[in-house]
This record gives structure tokens, sequence and C-alpha cells, in this order.
């Protein structure tokens, strides 16, 4: 969805928090919020390869980031930005490739095509690609299982590949070849369309009914899924998305785990998985807990709203 400066809804939890907002407010506002958050990402926690190439267009590369000691139990994540399906680079994702590789998690951050040189469904293609290359290569990396994540727009791919067997069907593969999805702030279900660049991304008005992720639980492929929002985010209604979503998988038999977050708003729920940021909210340990769960633990439906 449309970028939303970090912190402008963030209910800050503690003097310091509140400190480190104040001086960091000129900057924000001077440049790129992600600049500054990854300028502030350390290096030591993680290895990165980049510029990996998984398919033979410009945009299908993606930049892979693994924790410092190989694990062959680690699980391999494919992450996809938001930013209405028409702004976005894997550069600016540098922080979430920490957070999870400081945990054991592999992540590979991909670009994938945007409106208005791609439409939907094209930007799906590209998706799959990008996991289809995860898929192939992973076990060269360390990683066991192979997952997809996503935020905000990022999110809506995420969960058609998780949803909607076409994408990875056309290479073989079912959403069943997926360890699990998570989706953080995700749009699945926002028809009719009022956001310009959205309504360019989706044909409108002729976009199609089953563009819808909700629109393909009832085919019940979904692998076990994740499901975290902003409890007062203004810009995706997370009780019409990641509620409603939680409740027809749960429904349908899914393991899903649904969570609304208190003191954060759309853009900062996925700013806490920065490392100078973690402090706004529980996100990094609601997605590192999922992936990585005690040996003893086992996935139930459980949402909650």
């Amino acid at each position: 969805m449309p970028p939303v400066p970090f912190l402008s809804t963030c209910t800050k939890r503690s003097s310091l928090r509140t400190l480190l907002a104040g001086l960091t407010a000129p900057l924000l506002q001077a440049c790129s919020p992600l600049g500054l958050i990854n300028a502030l990402t350390p290096s030591h926690t993680h290895r990165v390869q980049k510029d990996l190439a998984y398919g033979p267009e410009p945009r299908h590369a993606l930049d892979l980031y693994l924790p410092t000691q190989p694990d062959p139990r680690a699980p391999l994540v494919v992450f996809f930005y938001g930013g209405s399906w028409s702004s976005g680079r894997r550069a600016d994702y540098t922080f979430v490739g920490e957070a999870l590789a400081s945990r054991g998690i592999g992540v590979a951050v991909a670009d994938y095509g945007l409106s208005p040189q791609v439409r939907y469904p094209e930007f799906l293609e590209d998706c799959a690609l990008a996991v289809d290359w995860a898929l192939v290569h992973a076990a060269e990396f360390g990683g066991q299982s192979v997952h997809v994540m996503g935020h905000s727009a990022g999110a809506y791919n995420a969960a058609m590949l998780a949803l909607d067997p076409r994408w990875l069907g056309r290479h073989g593969r079912s959403p069943q070849a997926l360890g699990s999805w998570i989706g953080l702030a995700g749009p699945y279900d926002f028809l009719p369309i009022g956001i310009p660049e959205v309504q360019l991304a989706f044909h409108w008005p002729d976009t199609p009914e089953d563009s819808q992720p909700l629109f393909h639980v009832p085919q019940k492929v979904s692998p076990k899924a994740l499901l975290l929002a902003a409890r007062n985010d203004n810009l995706v209604d997370p009780q019409r998305n990641t509620v409603a979503l939680g409740r027809s998988l749960a429904a349908q038999g899914v393991a899903v785990q649904v969570e609304l977050l208190d003191g954060l708003g759309h853009a900062s729920l996925i700013g806490a998985l920065a490392r100078p940021l973690r402090g706004l909210g529980p996100v990094l340990d609601r997605v590192a807990g999922f992936l990585l769960p005690p040996a003893s633990a086992e996935a139930s439906p459980s949402p909650r709203g």
C-alpha cells in the first residue's frame, strides 16, 4: 500500500524511544527512513549474498541473508516488500534480512516487477519464480524448508502464492511445497479499489474477483499461516483483512495464528523488525517463534482480534 513514514503512527512506550524519535525526526524528513534504519543495522550478525538472479528480467534478483553459523535445520524465508505494487527495492530491506538471519533464519529479499511496467498477475508470476528458485536452491544455503512472507502489498503476494495454486503450479509445484506463510498488514479483500496506483496495477474496474486472496480460501491448499497486523492500522483495515482471513482459514482447518498488535501502525509494524526499533512491538519475536517453535509445540487454529 502507499508508503507511510516510519514512526508517524507509533505509540512511544518509554522515554528512551520518545527521545529517539525526537532526535531522528529531522533526519526522517531529510532522507529516506529506510536508509536511516539500514544505516543503523549491524553487519556482523549475518552473512549476505547480493544480486542473485532468479529469472531473466532485470528485477528478477534477490539478496540472500544467512545466519553467521550454517544450520541445516534453518528455514529459508522469501520476503516480498510493499509499496502499492508500484514502488520498492530490495536494497531498502536490509533490516528485514538482518532481523531474521540474526535469529537463525535465512531470508531471500526479492525484487519483482512493478506497475505500470507490469500489472496483475505478472508480479505474482515473478514472485512464484522467486519462490521456485528458493525451493531449488534452499539446500545449498542450509535451508530445510521454504516459507513466504510479506508486508502490505508484499503480504498480498505471499498470500496469493499460498492460497491460489495457479502461480506455483506453473513451476510444477503447489502451495503444499511451502512450510508456511506469514502476512504482515496484508490487504486480502480490497475490492472496490480506490487508490489510483492500485487501480492501475489491478486493471480497475475490470479487476477479477479471483484476484483477492480471500476468494481462494475454500480451495483448502494453504499451509499453516501467521497473520499479524496493527490494531490501529488506518491504511489496511485489520478486521476486514487480517482477522477475516484468519477466521476463514481456521474454518477450513488451516493452522493459523492471528494477532493484532497495539502501539503500532501500518508502516511501523514492519519497522519494528529493525534493531533500533524492536522495542516498539514484538514483531520479530512473533515471526521467529512461529518459524522456529519449540520442538514440542504444535501450531493450532487460533485467530484472535
